[in-house]
């Protein structure tokens, strides 16, 4: 695709499926009632599973069978927030507008023309019935919570079906299908009067992804192999919880909220941690098509084949009521048209493997060891992600992508391609033999920060003369350096020590930018006015270690003056597809960034009273609702965190998303569910997460975790029973 996959950008995302028809809605939608034999079941269900929620109310889940253990984590989720657990699955089934107006129609459209119920419907009938009974279970523990708790007034969703678990089956923050644009979409479909411009989206200000580490037992002070878990997502995606069975069962870590597997985590044996930007795996084809008696053509192989046409119904939520709009979209063989390029439609070609990925997303957090993880993979669904790995028995691994098509060498994969040749066409699947992987690298360590995996491993990294360009899509980043820094040439880690590493204050973004600046002041005319008005402010700059902390003056006074240049250049960066850090490097003068610098010493005087504000004061942690959409408040209690946006380099991240209304700088990105795990005869493990476990403001877990959070404080994982029980604020069966 055009953009390949460097970042994602909206809601949630689902493996693709056949189109849905046209029809006002969907009969499988209309509420049914529970039946006695329903009620009867879930409460012979409920006895089967036991909720340990220990003190910051992480939910510990007991089950006889994984399918047991799956009703009650669903059950504990809808507790916990089930407005997000609910949201999930109406945007990935394609009915948002249902609930929030017309506005989302196009947002439906994109998810329409991949989810059909009654596909989804027939993929579940058809499924393995060990993984039928999790779809069951799945369905049944959100039935029953919304059962036992009739005061809810659901958005929409007031029964759910097991084949609705398909629809949102891999977890990322944004997948494969986020990567269609809606304004092109809604340029093709909606009939704009004029061509909507869509500048290349680039790096983004604020950058999604993650940071994950592995340790061999050689560098470690326990001689066993250590993980870091540290993705970088919106703040309350995913919650913290724990599942066992007395089937094998026994996974803890980070879920997507409304999904039955641990997304991010480890059981007893095995840990994983997925960071997004792998290799390229969606692609645009450029179709030539041609209108004959009403009916549209398009040109493959020297023949010319039918688009196919396919009504798709979008009801939508008026001030008065319902109403709805249909759309016609069309398909080639290679997948729905999305968008028109130079007079061609452009149709997107992406992964459509919901029972796979599902299959693997659940089989993956049961695997205990290397074996049985890789095996996992072998399914090949994971698309959006990389995956660095560790285990009791001292592996350490690294697999660069997973689902990865196989390409003729010899055309640009980053772009549209011609459609109409069939040498285009992808020709299955690389084996994971054949992709970017690692299995026990000499140097001892893995790190990848959605960068180039070609410094994966330091020496030991695999050479990018080995593999096809179209297997990786990112360039190294600022991250990707800094994790290096702090990995090489060091031993004896410790959980503690790998945690202090994952939040080493150096800021290796400003490394190019500051001493241009500071030559800048240097050569600068004593005639200019701002080689006098900047003297304090670049002298504060020229002493500066380039680590930032809650107290430091020049940490405020670096950003501020760099968010200037990348608000100014941004644009232009993305546009050419160029990393907006090494974009402001390369261009711009002297004179433009001491004007930068007086105009971020402005800013800061304006907003806080003087520029000299050190950055603990700018940079806070604040919850005060349990909404998606958060406001914030300058006159609100919140907490001063050090660790800044990861654009500069910073490997914990916190950054602002949402539009800035306030003078102070809310995360709302960033560090969210993060863990650094000891594997051995016996687990042990360290976590945090933003705030606390639940959605509810008038709950104790709403924010017991922030203060800690805000200052980079773990708490002690609770893996085990006894020590559960030791700290346990609550014991209950579902229902209860």
């Amino acid at each position: 695709m055009s953009s390949k996959r460097f970042l994602f950008t909206a809601l949630f995302a689902c493996a693709a499926l056949q189109p849905a028809i046209a029809a006002p809605y969907d009969a499988s939608m209309v509420v049914k009632a529970s039946s006695e034999a329903d009620v009867a079941r879930w409460n012979k269900l409920a006895q089967r599973v036991t909720i340990m929620r220990d003190k910051w109310g992480i939910p510990h889940v007991f089950g006889k069978t994984d399918a047991d253990a799956v009703f009650g984590l669903m059950y504990a989720q809808a507790e916990d927030d089930f407005n997000r657990v609910e949201l999930n699955f109406i945007n990935a089934m394609g009915r948002l507008a249902e609930v929030e107006g017309e506005a989302q129609v196009w947002r439906d459209l994109r998810m329409k023309l991949y989810i059909d119920p009654a596909d989804m419907k027939a993929k579940y009938a058809a499924s393995p019935a060990w993984l039928k009974k999790l779809m069951d279970a799945w369905a049944d523990g959100l039935n029953y919570y919304l059962h036992t708790h009739a005061e809810l007034k659901p958005k929409l969703i007031t029964r759910f079906e097991p084949w609705m678990a398909l629809s949102f089956s891999e977890g990322s923050i944004g997948g494969d299908i986020e990567e269609i644009d809606l304004k092109q979409l809604e340029q093709l479909y909606g009939k704009l009067p004029k061509p909507v411009q869509v500048a290349g989206k680039g790096f983004d200000e604020e950058p999604r992804g993650s940071n994950g580490f592995a340790i061999a037992p050689k560098l470690s002070a326990s001689g066993k192999a250590l993980l870091l878990i540290n993705p970088h997502t919106s703040f309350y995606f995913r919650p913290e919880v724990h599942v066992v069975s007395e089937e094998g069962l026994n996974a803890y870590g980070a879920v997507t909220w409304g999904q039955f597997f641990v997304y991010q985590g480890f059981n007893e044996r095995a840990g994983w941690m997925h960071t997004s930007g792998g290799g390229d795996v969606i692609d645009e084809y450029l179709e030539t098509v041609v209108q004959k008696d009403g009916k549209y053509f398009y040109k493959y192989d020297g023949k010319e084949l039918r688009v196919r046409e396919v009504p798709i119904a979008l009801p939508y939520k008026t001030a008065s009521g319902m109403a709805s709009k249909t759309v016609t979209a069309y398909f080639t063989h290679h997948g729905p048209v999305v968008r028109e390029l130079d007079g061609k439609w452009v149709a997107v070609k992406m992964m459509d493997e919901p029972l796979k990925a599902l299959t693997q997303s659940y089989t993956r957090t049961k695997a205990r060891s290397y074996k049985d993880f890789y095996k996992s993979m072998e399914l090949r669904t994971n698309s959006s992600n990389n995956t660095v790995y560790a285990d009791a028995d001292g592996n350490i691994a690294y697999f660069h992508g997973n689902f990865l098509p196989k390409r003729d060498p010899r055309f640009d994969w980053s772009k549209p391609v011609d459609g109409s040749l069939a040498a285009t066409e992808w020709k299955g699947l690389h084996a994971i033999r054949e992709t970017i992987t690692l299995f026990n690298p000499a140097n001892g360590w893995i790190q990848n920060t959605n960068n180039w995996p070609f410094r994966s491993a330091g020496y030991a990294s695999p050479k990018e003369s080995a593999y096809p360009k179209y297997m990786w899509s990112l360039p190294e980043n600022a991250r990707g350096l800094h994790a290096l820094r702090v990995l090489e040439n060091k031993k004896d880690f410790t959980l503690e020590s790998l945690i202090s590493s994952a939040y080493d204050n150096y800021l290796t973004g400003f490394e190019p930018l500051l001493p241009q600046l500071v030559k800048a002041w240097d050569d600068a005319d004593a005639g200019n006015p701002l080689k006098a008005q900047l003297a304090a402010q670049v002298a504060a700059l020229r002493g500066w270690d380039l680590r930032y902390s809650v107290e430091s003056v020049p940490t405020s006074l670096a950003i501020y003056w760099a968010q200037d240049l990348v608000k100014r250049n941004g644009p232009m960066a993305r546009a050419q597809g160029i990393p907006v850090l090494d974009y402001i490097t390369a261009h711009g003068t002297a004179q433009e960034r001491l004007e930068g610098l007086a105009r971020a010493s402005a800013k800061l005087e304006a907003d806080f009273g003087s520029w000299q504000t050190p950055w603990g004061e700018i940079n806070r942690f604040q919850r005060v609702s349990g909404d998606i959409s958060q406001q914030y408040d300058d006159a609100k209690p919140s907490y001063p965190v050090a660790f800044p946006s990861a654009v500069w380099g910073s490997l914990a991240s916190f950054g602002m998303v949402a539009p800035q209304t306030t003078k102070r700088i809310y995360g709302d990105r960033g560090n969210s569910f993060v863990a650094a795990v000891e594997f051995g005869p016996r687990i042990r493990a360290r976590s945090i997460l933003a705030g606390g476990q639940s959605s509810d403001p008038a709950s104790k877990h709403f924010a017991d975790q922030a203060e800690m959070y805000s200052r980079g404080q773990f708490k002690d994982v609770l893996f085990y029973k006894e020590d559960i029980e030791k700290n346990l604020e609550r014991k209950y069966h579902p229902g209860q």
